[in-house]
């Protein structure tokens, strides 16, 4: 699951420039830098020169789109260009729903960055017909991923069986600030057994604080995995049951499931990110050195590693 090896130069003579492997198939783009988001809550100007130092970095290629608010675009307007011209790749989401897509694509169409996707909620009592409608009349570019937060009510099957015939993916959130927004393994399984079953490509965000499944020390909630989730959507890929879902989330042995990631074979760690997009998580360093830990990356990337050139 190794690539190929980059060369990357830290800003130093050309001498001194690092060589450093590239990340396994299965970590590539696979944390958005939600750091603005809870329970993170950085200030956006903080969190703008850190995913520049993210994306500049040995482990640059675990990072995804800086995921921002609509409502933040304003404030983001005083912070773009960013030092050195690095041109932003950004993640916006819309939880008011896709009647604020209009004012969103005009505003970032105005700033120096780059629109990599749109996580478009659904409101209440918004319907699945009215929900594609609706995106279909905003235009968005093919270019930009659309990613539509499938609600935890009884429209999720309805929303759920209108994306295939569409380019819109889905989001699931996996929870959040209190404990019930945390859906248990059952619920968790049953949504990536659906969307794997109509061929929709979906991204998560929210609880996923860390690699393994765990119970939060401070709070007592109950937190999914990441790795859990990526070998669950392997797992549904291959035509396992829903049980067999539940218990791949469940498990909690992180020395097994770090094993069971690196022995994937290639073709099936690019058919699960193809399926599982992407985590937001308002901490890269978190899943960064988790991964690490588990030898699932090279100490190489780490940014406290001692490089000797």
């Amino acid at each position: 699951m190794r690539g190929p090896e980059l060369r990357l130069d830290l800003g130093r003579t050309g001498t001194e420039a690092v060589t450093t492997p590239a990340l396994p198939a299965f970590a590539r783009g696979l944390c958005d830098d939600a750091a603005i988001f809870p329970p993170g809550l950085a200030p956006l100007s903080e969190a703008v020169p850190a995913h520049v130092r993210h994306v500049g970095s040995p482990y640059a290629e675990l990072v995804g789109p800086l995921v921002v608010s609509a409502a933040s675009l304003e404030e983001l307007a005083g912070l773009v260009p960013v030092e050195d011209g690095h041109q932003l790749d950004l993640a916006v989401t819309l939880p008011e729903g896709p009647s604020g897509l209009p004012e969103v694509l005009g505003a970032v169409s105005a700033l120096p960055v780059r629109l990599r996707a749109l996580e478009v909620a659904v409101p209440a009592p918004m319907t699945a017909a009215a929900l594609v409608e609706a995106l279909d009349a905003a235009g968005v570019d093919e270019t930009v991923e659309v990613f539509v937060e499938v609600p935890r009510d009884e429209r999720r099957p309805e929303i759920i069986a209108a994306l295939p015939d569409t380019r819109y993916r889905a989001k699931f959130r996996t929870g959040g600030v209190k404990a019930e927004l945390y859906p248990d393994e059952a619920e968790l399984a049953t949504a990536i057994e659906a969307v794997v079953a109509a061929g929709v490509p979906y991204k998560a965000t929210a609880g996923l604080h860390h690699a393994i499944r765990n119970t939060d020390p401070e709070t007592g909630f109950e937190q999914h995995g990441f790795l859990n989730l990526l070998l669950a959507t392997d797992a549904a890929l291959r035509g396992a049951d829903t049980d067999e879902l539940v218990r791949l989330l469940a498990d909690r042995d992180g020395a097994a499931i770090a094993a069971r990631v690196a022995a994937l074979p290639e073709e099936r760690v690019l058919a699960t990110r193809a399926a599982f997009r992407s985590f937001g998580t308002c901490s890269i360093s978190d899943p960064l050195t988790e991964l690490i830990a588990l030898g699932l990356l090279p100490e190489s990337v780490s940014p406290t590693y001692e490089r000797t050139v």
